[in-house]
């Protein structure tokens, strides 16, 4: 159906109902105690005023996402992020995914322009029936930019500001949706959202929390599994299937409930997928972030020094960093895991681990020629604490992640006699 758009003669109205719909709500309880009906006008006035001069235009940069460190023959040896996100277009989200979104977030996105007005006399009803704040309003276009505006926040002011439940920052909202509905079509502002919001358990983005949860591409997910994701995100920890699968069952079936009464899905259909039991349902993958995991930690680490050295990545070691944990790139490198492997298990097989001696035992394999480092180990496990745990790389230079070396003793005879030999 296609959907009004919002001209700019309409606003004064707009923000009248929303002054008047807030009031009903509670949301703006202290206009209640305003003794003279004139008052309302010249707050409803001033709102527009402010209305007028906030800014349309919602800046959008990329969304962090996660980096991966492949060996030579494209094995993963690391994961690194500030956010465990893998972003999507919308045709790689499965549609049945996108439905079950629709029906439990915002079942008229496609009928409004970002502000469901409809939606907010529904809330508001409510919300004044109960005595409290029962129902909420927002659409899938204002949750998306509350997102946006929390991800860039940079200050706890910033960060309250984007979270909080103030009058502002829903007229900002909506000043924003109405923009943003103009510039993006419904489907890119549906992908945009399914793409940054918080799904729990470490997942940003719902490809990354479909992996997370079913280990598939979001692409792949069936009904039950959509349902499951899409309850997810209200309350991510509440309903976080791994961690409280009764709390998360009970929202999915809501989800399915919906889609059946949108009419995305038969009635048989939604009661066919309640009756599956979550923990069936799920085959969790957990991602770690770092080298801690690596079949390669001390080479992982080695790569890692290497970019936060290099300029080409940015002016100082902290921007090159944030450069590879938000910019979601794929690094291949030269490492070959069966040398890896074997040279891992040499070394320790001639002084283990958690040997008495406290002897240190590293060895880089280099191929002759091109420099290229196809192996890198030490007799240590990677680790802050622990006995036989270390993260100085024996292997390499105190700039790339070293000691500040070790005295060479005794060795040096050797060339000192072959020296006088001659």
């Amino acid at each position: 159906m296609p959907h009004r758009r919002v001209t700019a003669g309409r606003i004064s109205a707009i923000i009248g109902a929303i002054v008047a719909i807030s009031v009903l709500a509670g949301v703006l309880v202290g206009l209640m105690l305003i003794p003279f009906a004139g008052s309302l006008g010249v707050l409803t006035r001033d709102l527009v005023r402010d209305f007028e001069s906030l800014p349309e235009e919602l800046n959008t940069p990329p969304l962090p996402e996660r980096s991966v460190i492949l060996a030579s023959d494209g094995s993963v040896l690391a994961t690194i992020y500030y956010q465990n996100r893998i972003e999507v277009p919308l045709d790689s989200i499965a549609p049945i995914m996108r439905q079950a979104t629709i029906s439990v977030e915002d079942s008229r996105f496609l009928e409004h322009n970002g502000v469901d007005f409809r939606g907010i006399v529904r809330a508001a009803a409510s919300n004044a029936s109960s005595g409290e704040i029962s129902e909420g309003a927002s659409t899938l276009t204002m949750q998306y930019i509350k997102n946006v505006l929390v991800n860039q926040a940079t200050s706890a002011e910033e960060l309250d500001a984007a979270r909080g439940n103030s009058s502002t920052r829903k007229i900002k909202e909506v000043r924003l949706a109405l923009a943003l509905e103009k510039r993006f079509t419904k489907g890119e502002i549906l992908a945009r959202y399914l793409n940054i919001a918080y799904f729990g358990s470490g997942a940003y983005g719902i490809e990354a929390a479909s992996r997370r949860y079913f280990s598939k591409p979001a692409a792949d997910l069936t009904l039950a599994e959509a349902a499951t994701l899409a309850g997810i995100v209200q309350r991510p920890t509440a309903y976080d299937p791994i961690r409280n699968p009764e709390f998360s069952t009970e929202r999915r079936n809501v989800v399915l409930g919906r889609m059946a009464s949108s009419g995305y899905i038969s009635q048989a259909d939604s009661e066919r997928a309640q009756r599956i039991p979550m923990q069936s349902l799920l085959n969790p993958t957990r991602v770690t972030n770092g080298c801690t995991s690596s079949y390669a930690p001390f080479f992982c680490d080695y790569v890692l020094q290497s970019i936060r050295e290099n300029e080409v990545f940015g002016d100082t070691p902290e921007a090159r960093e944030a450069f590879l944990r938000r910019g979601g790139y794929t690094i291949t490198s030269t490492l070959d895991p069966t040398v890896q492997k074997s040279v891992t298990e040499i070394v320790e097989s001639k002084i283990p681990i958690d040997d008495d001696s406290r002897k240190a035992a590293a060895i880089s394999m280099v191929q002759p020629g091109t420099g290229q480092i196809i192996a890198m180990t030490q007799n240590r496990k990677w680790g802050t604490s622990g006995t036989g745990k270390t993260t100085y790389n024996y292997n390499a230079p105190q700039s790339m992640g070293g000691t500040i070396g070790m005295q060479a003793g005794s060795t040096f005879k050797i060339f000192t006699l072959a020296a006088a030999l001659e």
